[in-house]
């Protein structure tokens, strides 16, 4: 009876790990894309505005360097939030530098076991640090409705400042995900 109610526990809980893990890849692949397009378009008018300006800077334009300096703001800013949201994309795909010689000669259970550790000990405590630090500022700035204190500078900072919790939540979910997928593979229940 014991064994069938353990048995029965282990089924549901694969079922649950496993369907948490393909609803962060859908959101995540669907979420790669639209990173993908932002970068290309924060490329090609870096290029196009560099070029126009490198090459027009002495002439009067009738841009002002107000305007220049605003947009280069925005375009640091929206580079940014493209960097932070990320993060959790490249954590899925195992895009991150590895600087350890020793870690692709260990047979795959140890590999499985050090990253299981790493997103233990390292990632799940920091994302949840940052989330967790980051929830009174963005609820102070949303409270301010805080703009740019320059001269000129944008409205909506606080909509900026949203991004923190919102990466520290993608790369909570993602590094759950990954403990699962880990445990998964460890435990044999999962091929992934």
């Amino acid at each position: 009876m014991a064994s069938t109610s353990v048995r029965r526990a282990k089924v549901i809980w694969e079922d649950v790990a496993r369907q948490f893990c393909a609803i962060c890849r859908v959101a995540l692949d669907w979420g790669v894309p639209v990173l993908n397009w932002v970068w290309l378009g924060l490329i090609l008018i870096s290029i196009v505005y560099g070029a126009f300006t490198g090459h027009m800077g002495d002439v009067s334009l009738a841009i002002s360097d107000g305007a220049k300096a605003a947009f280069e703001l925005v375009l640091g800013l929206v580079g940014g939030m493209v960097f932070m949201l990320g993060i959790a994309f490249t954590l899925k795909d195992k895009g991150h530098v590895r600087v350890d010689v020793l870690y692709e000669r260990l047979p795959i259970k140890a590999r499985i076991s050090i990253d299981l550790l790493g997103h233990l000990l390292f990632l799940i405590p920091v994302s949840v640090f940052i989330l967790w630090t980051s929830i009174d500022y963005v609820q102070f700035a949303w409270s301010l409705k805080e703009t740019s204190s320059q001269p000129g500078g944008l409205p909506g900072v606080y909509l900026l400042k949203t991004i923190i919790p919102m990466m520290a939540s993608l790369l909570l979910l993602q590094g759950l995900a990954e403990i699962l997928k880990g445990l998964g593979k460890l435990f044999g229940t999962t091929s992934e």
